[in-house]
């Protein structure tokens, strides 16, 4: 099988420059300069992102522990699972364990990693790390000061049934669901 994240191949795109136009907290914006493999050259608008973790916990009758919060660059409230980003050097299972008690107030007894998903490869390099916590115990860190989130809990179908309505629409969320569920049903 071939190595998803090794570099292309000779023949492939190859960087060329970068310029800096923003660096803040979360992303880094650069227009990034490439040969392509026509020989010519393109310049593109690319995000640097720090990762991040997404976790979907399942309480010992199964149900599915969720968030729901307002999400500005959406314009609304979005039902997602509890997710956060990266320290610099931060290992992403202990991430995913930290953001599950600062958003839902849960330790896993279990955390199993599901796989991982570049977000919108075209423009950032975003890669969320998606984990399956089980086992859980109440466990509670002081959430985030720009957050605001209400806790929800709903069956696994509850859950597969507002992703098939369109009433689940965050990509990381739905992703680790269907595989989050895959694994349940394997179990």
């Amino acid at each position: 099988m071939a190595d998803l994240h090794a570099e292309p191949p000779a023949g492939d795109e190859s960087p060329l420059r970068k310029e800096t136009v923003y660096e803040g907290h979360i992303v880094h914006l650069y227009l990034e300069t490439m040969r392509l493999p026509n020989g010519r050259e393109a310049t593109l608008e690319i995000i640097r992102h720090k990762g991040a973790v997404a976790i979907v916990p399942v309480q010992d009758d199964g149900r599915i522990v969720m968030v729901r919060q307002f999400r500005l660059a959406a314009g609304r409230r979005l039902l997602e699972v509890p997710a956060g980003g990266l320290e610099p050097g931060e290992d992403p299972a202990e991430c995913a364990i930290r953001e599950l008690q600062e958003e839902a107030g849960f330790y896993p007894g279990k955390l199993t990693r599901l796989g991982g998903i570049y977000t919108a490869p075209g423009y950032t390099s975003e890669y969320i790390h998606l984990f399956m916590a089980t086992d859980l115990r109440p466990s509670v860190l002081q959430s985030d000061p720009d957050e605001f989130l209400e806790v929800v809990t709903l069956s696994l179908d509850e859950v597969l049934g507002l992703i098939e309505r369109g009433e689940v629409e965050d990509g990381k969320t739905i992703a680790a669901l269907l595989l989050a569920a895959r694994r349940l049903a394997q179990a």
